[in-house]
């Protein structure tokens, strides 16, 4: 593989001469890819005539150490960590979960309407997570696991750059943060099969530096100096894209990078990456507010239109801070094509953040949108030895 080094960022010839094939598309992020952090990879997937799969990565500006706002991706390996831990605990991903509220800022949750029978557990809240980025579900998520059982276990599978150190769509201090609400799981019977106290996270991380932007909002007033993200969620692309390969492809992965989950968990996860909220009917999604692409930025972009059935997108997005993030693997059944591709682009020209004045519709989405449609057409027109068998990649959506 042919690759142009420059300051630790990794880039590969490939992808940058199909970025360069589209000078009308691509002219002005080639030419900002620094300001505007843009990172992208792009992995093939080859199988042989077994069905036995290959994949081979491809990098544009890829720099672990150059920081972006993770937003709501670290949602899936919050999910896949739930999924673990329940695991551990031998308790059914279906189980009532009840969050009781025992420190400043806490909030307690006994119902949850959006569920068929009312109550609230893991395998609902990872539904609302993955089909439309829930916040709240998100929330009770880390609530659950605590801040040290995140880290501690992303670490130990090699993901040593993540830190997950706070709930989201709240603001909490850093102290109330490191407060996890006690919860328990409660079977049909009625009966407490797992009773979790309130958690307090005694880990410490070394010190970060991560500053973005010249100036942000505070209060309602502008504050003219970076903000500090340093104690911020942070994981790096590369450990993105490698946690939806090890979901799609675990034998790919080393044994110690896994999620220790079964396989019904891996396939529940899957099927609600790539179902689409119309297809929902717990909780049941307005279409008008949440369309078939509202959380598919790689090739769609801000499309509101319906979607084709025969591409299926297994993605986690985020945005948040001026940041795009969507880390993807599309498959098209009637093409026969499957690859990975992951992007962050930070559209923010003014450089102020907390001024709900980014570039999402005029920069962000469209470079998700064309990103993921050059690729795709790359992927139509490029030869492969052998078609794959994508059927262990079709479910059967809720409705």
């Amino acid at each position: 593989m042919n690759n142009s080094i420059n300051d630790t960022a990794k880039t590969d010839i490939l992808l940058e001469n199909i970025l360069k094939q589209h000078p009308a598309l691509f002219n002005e992020i080639l030419a900002k890819k620094d300001t505007w952090n843009v990172q992208i990879i792009y992995t093939q997937v080859n199988r042989d005539a077994s069905n036995n799969v290959s994949l081979s990565d491809y990098y544009f500006n890829v720099n672990d150490t150059k920081y972006f706002y993770p937003a709501s991706t670290v949602k899936l390996p919050v999910a896949l960590l739930a999924l673990q831990r329940l695991n551990e605990l031998k308790i059914d991903k279906n189980t009532t979960m009840i969050t009781e509220a025992a420190h400043s800022s806490q909030a307690a949750v006994y119902n949850d309407p959006t569920q068929a029978f009312g109550k609230p557990g893991i395998a609902h809240y990872i539904k609302k997570i993955l089909m439309v980025s829930d916040n709240d579900a998100y929330n009770r998520l880390y609530e659950f696991l605590g801040q040290d059982y995140i880290n501690n276990e992303l670490h130990k599978k090699g993901y040593r750059d993540a830190q997950i150190l706070h709930r989201l769509d709240i603001v909490l201090t850093e102290e109330e943060n490191r407060y996890t609400n006690p919860v328990k799981f409660i079977n049909d019977n009625g009966q407490v099969v797992y009773d979790q106290p309130l958690q307090k996270s005694k880990n410490t991380y070394p010190g970060r530096k991560d500053f973005l932007g010249k100036g942000y909002y505070s209060g309602g007033k502008l504050i003219d100096q970076p903000m500090d993200f340093s104690k911020k969620n942070r994981l790096s692309l590369e450990s993105l894209h490698r946690i939806v390969k090890g979901l799609v492809f675990p034998a790919k992965v080393p044994a110690g990078q896994r999620f220790n989950i079964t396989d019904n968990d891996r396939q529940f996860v899957l099927k609600y990456m790539s179902q689409f909220p119309a297809e929902s009917l717990y909780p049941a999604y307005d279409s008008t507010n949440y369309w078939d692409a509202y959380c598919k930025f790689l090739l769609y972009g801000s499309e509101k239109k319906k979607l084709s059935e025969s591409v299926r997108i297994f993605n986690k997005v985020g945005d948040a801070y001026g940041h795009l993030i969507d880390a993807a693997y599309i498959v098209d059944f009637d093409k026969k094509i499957e690859f990975f591709l992951s992007a962050v682009i930070y559209c923010n020209s003014d450089g102020i953040l907390n001024d709900d004045q980014y570039d999402y519709e005029t920069i962000g989405l469209p470079f998700m949108k064309n990103l993921g449609k050059v690729i795709y057409d790359y992927e139509v027109k490029r030869e492969r030895k052998v078609k794959p068998d994508l059927s262990g990649m079709k479910f059967v959506y809720d409705k």
